[in-house]
Parts: C-alpha cells; sequence; structure tokens
C-alpha cells in the first residue's frame, strides 16, 4: 500500500518544479542578457541616428524626427560628387593599405628575432621597443616634421607617413613578439633539420602559423591609418591633393556646415568600410588578440 501511495503521490512535485524552472527561464535570461543588450544598445544608437540622418532632406535633419519622410539616397552622390572627395578616399587608401603591407613585412622579422632568437642584448632590445610604445608621437613631431619638410622636401605628401612604416613599428613587432612565443620550438627545429635557414622558417613555417596574430595586427594598424587625422594634418595639409577622408572631412564639414544631412552622409561613407572590415574580420581579431597574451 504504501509503495502505491508512493508511486501515486511521488511525481506531482517533480513536474511542478519542472513547470517552475520553464517559466523562469526566460526570466533568467532576460535578467542576465539584459546589461548586454543595454550596452549594444548604447553603442548602436548612435549609428542608426547618423545613417537616418544622412537619408533625410535638407530641411529635416537634426529635427525631432526620427525616420526621414523621404528617403533621400541622393544625398551620398552629391557627397561623391564634392570636389577632392574621391581624392581623399584613394589617399585614404594608399596611405592605409599600403601602410599596413609595410608595417606587417618590417614588424614580423623583428618580432621572430624578438621572440626565437638568443642573443646579447635581447632583452634590451625589447625593453627598448616598449620604450617606443610609451613615447607619444607629438613629443617628435617637431623634429621629424624639420627632418621631413626642410631635408626632404616631402611636405604636402604622405611619403613621411608611409616611410617609417617600412621600418617597424613598436606596438605591432611587441604583438607579434607575444604571439610567435605561442609557436613551439620544436616545430621550428624540425624545419632546421630539414635544412631549412632561418628566412625559409619564418616564410614557411612560422608565417602560416601566426595567421590570427598578423590578423590582428593588420587590423590595428588599418583602422589607426584609416583613422589617422594628427599625422595628414602635419604633413599634408598645405596640398589638399595629398588629403585623406579623416582630414578632408574636417573640410568637407566646414563648407557643409548647414548640410547636415550630407555631412552624415559623409560620415556613413568614411566609417562603412571600417565597419565592414572588422565585420569579416574579427574571429581572427579576437583570436589574435587573445591568444597574444597567452605566453610571456
Amino acid at each position: 500500500m504504501t509503495q502505491v501511495l508512493e508511486k501515486t503521490v511521488g511525481p506531482a512535485p517533480v513536474a511542478a518544479d519542472g513547470r517552475l524552472a520553464r517559466r523562469r527561464a526566460p526570466l533568467e535570461w532576460v535578467a542576465v542578457h539584459s546589461l548586454g543588450v543595454a550596452v549594444a544598445l548604447f553603442f548602436t544608437l548612435p549609428f542608426v541616428f547618423v545613417l537616418l540622418t544622412s537619408l533625410m532632406s535638407d530641411s529635416q535633419a537634426l529635427s525631432r524626427d526620427l525616420v526621414p519622410d523621404t528617403w533621400e539616397w541622393a544625398n551620398y552622390r552629391k557627397v561623391f560628387d564634392t570636389p577632392g572627395f574621391l581624392t581623399w578616399w584613394r589617399n585614404t587608401l594608399l596611405y592605409a593599405g599600403l601602410g599596413t603591407v609595410l608595417t606587417v613585412a618590417s614588424s614580423l622579422p623583428v618580432a621572430y628575432a624578438l621572440a626565437k632568437f638568443r642573443f646579447r642584448g635581447r632583452n634590451l632590445s625589447l625593453m627598448l621597443v616598449i620604450a617606443m610604445m610609451m613615447l607619444p608621437p607629438q613629443v617628435v613631431v617637431i623634429p621629424m616634421y624639420l627632418f621631413w619638410a626642410k631635408q626632404l622636401d616631402l611636405s604636402g605628401t604622405l611619403w613621411p607617413l608611409l616611410i617609417p612604416m617600412a621600418f617597424g613599428d613598436a606596438f605591432s613587432i611587441f604583438l607579434l613578439r607575444q604571439f610567435l612565443l605561442t609557436i613551439p620550438d620544436e616545430y621550428l627545429d624540425a624545419a632546421r633539420v630539414d635544412g631549412c635557414g632561418e628566412l625559409r622558417t619564418l616564410v614557411r613555417v612560422v608565417l602560416p602559423m601566426a595567421k590570427p596574430g598578423i590578423a590582428a595586427v593588420a587590423l590595428f594598424q588599418f583602422f589607426y591609418a584609416w583613422n589617422d587625422y594628427f599625422g595628414p594634418q602635419i604633413y599634408a595639409s598645405e596640398n589638399p591633393g595629398a588629403w585623406t577622408l579623416s582630414y578632408g572631412l574636417e573640410s568637407f564639414k566646414g563648407a557643409h556646415h548647414t548640410d547636415w544631412n550630407l555631412t552624415m552622409a559623409a560620415t556613413v561613407l568614411v566609417m562603412a568600410p571600417v565597419i565592414l572590415v572588422f565585420f569579416f574580420a574579427q574571429k581572427a581579431f579576437v583570436e589574435g588578440v587573445t591568444l597574444t597574451g597567452v605566453k610571456g
């Protein structure tokens, strides 16, 4: 009789607990993700505001209306028709693209030497790299400008910004060095036993294994060059034909200070390539940044 009662009464609390757990699950999900949703909205809403304003008419821009009455896609065509805008776009692609290639190509061998070679003064060299990371560029801007402008007569061009990238970047060297430390030395020793020199080992063994770290460094450098305003202002401000988007956008804003719809459209065109690059490369970027701190 007792067994019959246990079989009859026993499952009821279990079923009740199951229904209660199913009711709590959505509430727990909302509680856990509410902060994340709020932060996502905090960062997303400004971009939505800029995009919607760029599609408004001049009379509606910066009004209380949040949605355009008429979607003015022609605003983007007007931006491209602005004299000099395509030149700024071309200069920015040159500065960001070529600068990224030069930085990665020059920083990788240095990082490889600091990570895998044993030589006298290695720690001192690493300390110098870290010291260069801590040195603000504004400290040396006057002597560097005198050198590039007065000695080499390269003012009004982007070459004073591109040429130094061919000699390495302290932050890129340090980040790549941290990533290369995670690559086991056994792979390099096996390549040397097979007769590979250091250059061939770097190209055939290290380079394929360091793709996440290289991708992270390349993205950092690309974003920096694309958004750089200080460098073009110092060296290229006197020549509108050498302006980049970041510097030209300030001039565009001054020329269209009342046309906020066109200013926002130009802003969207400047931001869009960076957002697209990060969207498609975020996996490699996150993986590279994560692995650079695994080993010191």
